[in-house]
């Protein structure tokens, strides 16, 4: 038999999934441009361009949304989930990281449509205008799965650093074994960006260069990723 224990880590694990249905491997986050600039071009420079990442916008942005997001859903307050919409899209820099959000968070409000139509938080998701995006439905979906904050903030990120080591072992290009060791950077680092979420009294979007080589990536001669 299943305990609660067991069913809440099998919800999280299903959303850490990289088979999970929202596009998540078409984008690479600024990383193909760093490639091409020449800033980005081992292992070891990955690992630090995901690194500064994981600190500077999963830790300060994206987990504390989402933690917030998780809060607002087992409150229903929709008020502070379409606050909390509205704060992503005025804060993403590049159309590319704009159309990154809105259409991931769409495709996972779908998914989550076409699992569990009855879940009290859908009807609010649904109202958020143009789009939801995706660290607000992201903390919806796992609160509403029944997760706890602290796993749900884990899983969230360890679902970020698994595409993004598969991005770099794309465009680098890494080894598989590469691969394996800059996400092994990537995981020791996750208890404190989920530890750094969780204490932001507000989310805070400051990465420049982020946004510089996100920008350039929308004018980029060739590329193989959406952002």
């Amino acid at each position: 038999m299943t305990t609660s224990t067991e069913a809440s880590l099998l919800q999280l694990l299903w959303l850490a999934s990289p088979a999970l249905p929202v596009g998540g491997f078409s984008y690479s986050e600024g990383l193909e441009a760093t490639v091409d600039a020449g800033v980005v071009h081992d292992e070891a420079s990955a690992g630090d361009w995901l690194l500064n990442q994981l600190e500077l916008v999963q830790a300060r942005a994206e987990l504390p949304v989402a933690a917030a997001a998780h809060a607002a859903t087992l409150a229903l307050d929709g008020a502070r989930l379409a606050e909390l919409n509205a704060w992503v899209l005025q804060t993403r820099e590049t159309s590319e990281s704009l159309q990154q959000a809105q259409q991931m968070g769409r495709s996972l409000l779908v998914w989550m449509q076409g699992l569990v139509a009855d879940v009290p938080v859908l009807p609010l998701l649904q109202q958020l205008r143009p789009a939801p995006t995706w660290p607000v439905v992201m903390g919806a979906v796992a609160a509403s799965r029944g997760a706890a904050l602290e796993p749900a903030l884990t899983a969230i990120a360890f679902g970020w650093a698994e595409n993004l080591m598969q991005a770099a072992v794309r465009c680098v290009p890494l080894g598989q074994t590469s691969g394996q060791r800059l996400l092994a950077r990537l995981v020791q680092a996750i208890p404190q960006a989920v530890a750094t979420a969780r204490a932001a009294p507000e989310p805070m979007a400051f990465a420049p260069l982020l946004g510089v080589h996100g920008a350039r990536h929308e004018t980029q001669y060739s590329r193989l990723f959406r952002s």
